[in-house]
């Protein structure tokens, strides 16, 4: 008897799960979609009020129908309050990133390769650190050198003067200590990482073929450093560029850069076109500066 029993033609039963359809259907939807959402917030929180900050410096308070003139930016430029403005900004950017460079090396040094109790702790607290406002360090620096600070105070206990002789967190060279202060762990970190990559092996065979502590550093470590001390670097240049807690916390009255410039035609002379333009600049410098920072980061690896 022959067998009759034909093979199943049944559909296979779906074993996909509601929340499964769900998912392939949320992967099947637009592009534009999913970019959406995020181009929306930065365009309502970032680009439409940077939009109306370049919009107002080209529209001066003398013309009242809004209309565009180049008027804002021929005054500001042919103000000598924005051109030393300008200067003690530069100065004071490229001032702190070379002390930080400096300090930030050495201390880097110092952590990775000279073992010492604590030296882990201290790489953790320099994370920490990162974290900290630029207005506290300040502060900080204010009650150990400030007119009343206990510098001051332990000099006119011991001597009985009438006041101390600390008195320089009121002049650029106290913006600069307490910018080279905070910003020095932003060049030691990248530091730190590279320095975790390098092969102690070359140490040892530099150190074997007799070469010194300094010749070590030289011809070993600070190639390797190179592009770590480039990043770290770039970033202090453009957050110093931008900083403007410190300057006013210092109550460095003599000391006007471009952010205090800002503030100061805003708030205190309400003039808002200048502001504006100088705002301007201020944007210019930072993004030109910061797109070489992620180029030299992006060759660095940081």
């Amino acid at each position: 008897m022959a067998d009759t029993t034909a093979p199943s033609t049944t559909a296979p039963t779906s074993t996909t799960t509601p929340g499964r359809r769900k998912a392939v259907s949320l992967t099947r939807a637009p592009t534009w979609a999913w970019a959406l959402p995020p181009v929306l917030v930065l365009a309502l929180g970032f680009l439409y009020p940077l939009a109306l900050v370049v919009r107002q410096s080209f529209t001066p308070e003398s013309l009242e129908d809004g209309g565009a003139s180049l008027t804002p930016y021929t005054e500001v430029f042919a103000s000598t309050v924005f051109r030393e403005a300008l200067t003690t900004t530069v100065r004071l950017a490229v001032g702190a990133t070379v002390g930080c460079l400096v300090l930030g090396f050495v201390l880097a040094l110092v952590i990775a390769f000279v073992p010492f109790p604590g030296g882990k702790a201290v790489a953790r607290f320099i994370d920490v650190f990162l974290s900290f406002p630029s207005f506290l360090i300040t502060l900080a620096l204010l009650f150990i050198y400030g007119s009343v600070g206990m510098a001051n105070g332990a000099w006119t206990g011991v001597t009985g003067a009438a006041e101390g002789p600390f008195h320089f967190l009121t002049t650029p060279w106290g913006v600069l200590l307490a910018e080279i202060t905070y910003f020095t762990p932003f060049v030691m970190r990248p530091l730190l990482a590279a320095f975790s990559q390098l092969d102690t092996a070359q140490l040892e065979v530099a150190s074997s073929l007799g070469a010194g502590p300094v010749r070590i550093v030289r011809q070993v470590i600070l190639p390797e450093a190179l592009p770590a001390l480039a990043a770290g670097g770039s970033l202090v240049l453009v957050l110093c560029l931008n900083e403007f807690g410190i300057v006013l916390f210092t109550g460095a009255k003599g000391v006007t850069t471009l952010p205090m410039l800002v503030y100061s035609k805003a708030i205190l002379e309400s003039d808002y076109p200048a502001a504006c333009v100088v705002a301007v600049v201020n944007i210019v410098l930072s993004v030109g500066l910061y797109s070489l920072y992620r180029v030299v980061s992006r060759r660095a690896g940081a």
